[in-house]
């Protein structure tokens, strides 16, 4: 408590953390926003009917927002696998494994990164608009309205990598390791409250 009572004294890093909160707050309220033509209502029913803990796990890494259909449906998870994909290819490529010993060579696989991390997005967007869009989810499912969902969900992907990068370099620490912890804390009440029901 001391030394993050002495931190708050030193003005660079009070600006930091306020600056960490303020994004906090954002990466909360996007995960709140709900995409346009997307029937919430209909996406809840049929998760709350999913007994498996693989939804529940990608649920709890996104905060609630795959659940609740939110603009930030898809989180993190493109850039965490392409991030994990070019470290792969850095060590298998030898050119990549040479870039990655220059700043010039970082920064290029750091372009490709957020590249792959878009496509990713597409593909997972694309595949989650046609898989259950035909079923429900959304309120028409037609070319227009695909387009649109789809946007949403890269657009969401993507805001998130930026705000992520952003911490990093404006905030204090890991950007990405910190937007993950938001969304995992962030699901505590609920599942407290859950257990609760359950067994107390």
């Amino acid at each position: 408590l001391k030394t993050l009572q002495n931190a708050f004294k030193v003005k660079d890093v009070r600006h930091r953390i306020f600056y960490v909160l303020m994004m906090l707050v954002v990466i909360r309220i996007g995960s709140q926003l709900p995409v346009p033509g997307v029937d919430g209502s209909y996406f809840k029913t049929w998760f709350e009917s999913q007994t498996g803990d693989a939804f529940n796990f990608l649920d709890a890494f996104t905060g609630g927002s795959f659940s609740q259909m939110s603009i930030f449906a898809l989180n993190i998870t493109p850039y965490i696998t392409s991030s994990i994909i070019i470290q792969l290819l850095t060590i298998a490529i030898p050119k990549l494994e040479e870039m990655q010993k220059e700043e010039d060579g970082r920064q290029k696989i750091n372009k490709i990164t957020r590249y792959t991390t878009v496509l990713l997005a597409f593909i997972e967007g694309t595949a989650m608009t046609i898989g259950f869009g035909g079923r429900g989810l959304l309120e028409k499912y037609n070319f227009v309205n695909c387009v649109v969902v789809i946007a949403a969900f890269i657009a969401g992907s993507t805001f998130l990598m930026w705000i992520g990068e952003r911490i990093s370099e404006k905030g204090i620490g890991n950007g990405i390791s910190i937007v993950l912890l938001i969304n995992i804390l962030s699901r505590v009440p609920s599942d407290l409250a859950t257990l609760f029901e359950q067994f107390v």
